[in-house]
């Protein structure tokens, strides 16, 4: 469905007129009053360049490296079939309603001869003529007179709001067919070489050198050139040639007030018009427009039914108009001539008598900076289902004049309504527009190319509405950021990039004024893209880095990796590594030319932060001042900083390692002491209190022991109790072993071990104990023959089953210090 231009049968009606058709049941068991899912995001591929550009208007466009399969080839011409077609879709609409005839060009025949025998021979030409003199009408002819001469025929450009680098681009796609492709320089400035074609360039901007450059880049080319005396005139020497365009004679002023009112001029109405040509010097425009004012009068004077027999057209006398009633032709005086001031400045009065459709047209043409609307837009805009047909009017009474494809308010009557008071709601009126085309370039069914036809009065709307942009209330956005939001995406895909760049820096600007983080970095990072797309490396980084800056605020995963994804494109371009912008201790601006500064955070980069994030951050759309821009906060970081940490780190574990090395040391030599009570502990010690004294140590060496064993008990075994049958029996006085084990019978070891213990002694003497167990047991203790006391001499055991296998009483509290112990030289 177009929400445009429908279709009969949806205003109720099928096409042949008859009643109604009948809304189909509604299903019952269809989940009506559900969610409906939302439409797709509407995404377009093309390749700019070396790149291939996804314009993706959710999350930002992502750009990367063209892959080989998916370059197009070299672009073949378009047919002198296709261009025809091509050269009427560019045309202006024809409005709808009262058509009036053409009116002739008078007094341009001789014009019209130089310029086409100029065109002929290849030179290219400027037409100067102030607004209104009947420029754009002489270069139709003069189209037309030159299809013949060049291979390519003749293309019609515009000129307005149009760049040189815009121009070529148009010409490009007005000669090859070569859809969503948008050629970089060096392979725009090769093809546009080839083209041969009479260009007519209507209401040129610019002039001087920037005119030259689009004269060297098509050599092949021969243009007709038309332009204002305001604008700057071709440089010195240029080869241009220089045509000039006045005002009509008095007799051909005269005539064409008489094709404009369709009969013959009265002694009065003629005496009016002498007048008024010396008011106007002689401009075609003027004599267009007093001719509608003399129209007027002639139906104020004979009423509507005379004009119209069925009063279709009484809607064009404004309803607060005081009522008319006819009066003869006697009594002409009883509406008289317009002024002479109203005659030089007729657009008040002509409005006054027009349609209340055609004056809200005028408002909103007002509104938006002197672009009318697209007449399929006025229904809507007016809130009128037939205000299609206001175009017409403004048309025949000279208030509009064609500019391109479209219509815009002619020359002087902005400032005229303006007076008048038409331009005092201006906001509220560019604010309807502005939701209605936010609204109309977001539909499924309107195409990119349509987007494009309307830029201006889409970009003019914004103009408007960014000035008075205010942070949105609790659940509400804001209307400007919507319309650029949804445009930019829009001019993107319709190749149409100079109005991409105008939304975007509006849309950028309009989301900081309305405090919305997270479409001014969806703006920014657009701006970023389409600087890389055109080859501007340092502007793209600065966007780049700004809007990632802003998502990471956001906590916008999505939008972080497409920016991170298009600023690494930007580093391998220029060949500059992220994050450390430029040498290493270089100080990196703020930002460059008039782009958004980046957060005193930093932009994430590859290594760790150097320095903690600022609690918040502080973002400027433009920068008043121009004084040297201050570094950021982690400029000092780079190479340099990362080098620190690392030296930090490493000083940091070597001081760890030496302290930890320190106290394994001490502990390992701090243990000398040959008394220390740990040494004298067994894995399974018994024990038990002396029986001449309290202690709990072993028992003492009777006086007169000469290192033979007693047969008394003096371990009272697990039981505590002395007398009992689990005592350990003493061992042998022969001190030879004995032949079974004492006090273990029938007690086997859980694992065989052997331990050897060495006391330093020069007269060893030899103790053996061996067991029947499969453990075997052997002790070896040289003692010195003077000791007197045996308990002293350190001893050695092997016996897996503790105590219990101890072959005397001095070997039983031996055998509990540790065999590890250092003092005893114990080797395991």
């Amino acid at each position: 469905m177009d929400p445009i231009n429908r279709e009969p049968e949806e205003y109720g009606q099928d096409g042949d007129d008859t009643s109604s058709r009948q809304r189909p049941p509604r299903e019952p068991l269809t989940p009506d009053f559900g969610q409906h899912s939302p439409a797709l995001a509407r995404t377009v591929q093309l390749v700019s360049g070396d790149f291939l550009l996804t314009v993706n208007p959710v999350d930002g466009s992502e750009i990367e490296a063209c892959p080989p399969g998916q370059r197009p080839g070299r672009p073949a011409k378009l047919t002198a079939a296709e261009r025809a077609e091509a050269a009427r879709a560019a045309k202006p609409p024809v409005p709808p309603g009262l058509n009036r005839p053409a009116l002739p060009l008078l007094e341009r025949q001789e014009e019209r001869e130089r310029l086409v025998r100029l065109l002929a021979r290849g030179r290219s030409v400027r037409l100067t003529g102030p607004s209104g003199s009947g420029r754009s009408s002489l270069l139709d002819l003069v189209a037309e007179d030159c299809l013949d001469l060049a291979p390519d025929g003749v293309i019609r450009l515009t000129g307005f709001h149009r760049t040189a680098t815009d121009l070529l681009h148009d010409l490009f796609y007005a000669v090859y067919d070569a859809p969503l492709h948008r050629p970089a320089r060096d392979e725009l400035l090769t093809l546009v070489r080839e083209i041969g074609a009479v260009v007519v360039l209507d209401d040129i901007e610019f002039g001087g050198a920037a005119l030259e450059e689009l004269l060297d880049a098509t050599p092949e080319c021969a243009f007709l050139v038309a332009a204002t005396p305001e604008i700057p005139a071709p440089a010195a020497d240029s080869v241009i040639e220089e045509v000039f365009l006045g005002g009509l004679q008095r007799a051909g002023a005269v005539e064409i007030l008489e094709h404009a009112v369709g009969r013959v001029l009265t002694e009065e109405e003629a005496n009016w018009a002498g007048d008024l040509y010396f008011e106007s010097e002689g401009l075609p425009l003027r004599f267009v427009q007093a001719g509608a004012l003399l129209r007027q009068r002639d139906e104020l004077r004979l009423g509507p039914s005379v004009v119209e027999e069925f009063g279709v057209f009484q809607d064009m006398v404004p309803a607060d108009a005081p009522p008319i009633t006819p009066v003869d032709s006697d009594e002409e005086d009883a509406v008289p001539l317009p002024s002479l001031g109203e005659a030089a400045a007729p657009a008040p009065l002509l409005a006054s008598r027009l349609s209340t459709s055609a004056r809200a047209t005028l408002r909103f043409a007002v509104a938006l900076g002197g672009e009318v609307p697209h007449q399929a837009h006025l229904p809507a805009l007016v809130g009128d289902t037939h205000a299609d047909a206001a175009l017409g009017e403004l048309a025949a009474c000279g208030l509009v004049s064609p500019v391109g494809s479209r219509y815009r308010l002619a020359s002087g009557v902005q400032t005229q309504l303006e007076a008048a008071g038409y331009g005092d709601e201006i906001e509220a009126s560019a604010l309807i527009a502005g939701l209605h085309y936010s609204w109309w370039a977001g539909h499924p069914s309107v195409t990119p190319a349509r987007v494009c036809a309307e830029a201006d009065a889409l970009l003019a709307a914004l103009t408007v509405l960014v000035p008075a942009t205010t942070p949105p209330g609790e659940g509400e956005e804001s209307a400007t950021v919507e319309l650029a939001r949804t445009a930019a995406p829009a001019f993107a895909a319709g190749l149409h990039w100079s109005a991409w760049e105008r939304a975007l820096r509006s849309g950028a600007e309009a989301a900081q004024l309305a405090g919305n983080a997270g479409e001014q970095a969806y703006f920014q990072h657009e701006l970023g893209v389409l600087a890389l797309c055109e080859g501007d490396l340092d502007r793209a980084r600065a966007e780049l880095e700004s809007s990632i800056g802003l998502r990471d605020t956001a906590a916008d995963k999505r939008g972080t990796v497409a920016g991170r994804r298009a600023l690494a494109l930007v580093a391998d371009r220029s060949g500059i590594t992220i994050g450390l912008g430029g040498a290493a201790g270089e100080e990196v601006p703020d930002a460059r030319y008039e782009e958004s500064a980046s957060p005193p955070g930093g932009i994430p980069t590859p290594f760790p932060p150097l320095q903690p994030p600022g609690d918040t951050y502080t973002l400027v759309a433009h920068q008043a001042s121009s004084g040297s821009p201050t570094p950021h906060n982690k400029a000092r970081g780079g190479l340099r900083g990362y080098a620190r940490r690392n030296l930090v780190a490493a000083g940091a574990g070597a001081l760890l390692a030496a302290v930890l090395g320190t106290v394994v040391t001490l502990g390992a030599t701090s243990n000398n002491n040959a008394d220390n009570p740990s040494d004298k502990v067994g894995v399974n010690p018994s024990a038990s209190q002396g029986n001449s004294d309290d202690s709990l140590g072993a028992d003492p060496a009777k006086k007169g022991d000469n290192g033979t064993a007693s047969s008394s008990p003096t371990n009272p075994g697990p039981d505590g109790t002395y007398g009992t049958s689990d005592d350990p029996t003493p061992p042998s006085s022969s001190g030879t072993p004995s032949d079974k084990p004492s006090g273990t019978s029938g007690t086997k070891s859980p694992s065989p071990s052997r331990s050897t213990s060495h006391s330093p002694s020069s007269t060893p003497s030899h103790s053996a104990s061996t067991s029947q167990s499969p453990s075997a047991s052997s002790s070896e203790s040289p003692t010195p023959s003077e000791s007197a006391s045996p308990s002293s001499i350190p001893s050695a055991t092997n016996s897996a089953s503790g105590a219990a296998s101890s072959s005397a009483p001095v070997d039983t509290a031996s055998s509990a210090a540790p065999a590890s112990s250092v003092a005893s030289g114990t080797v395991i």
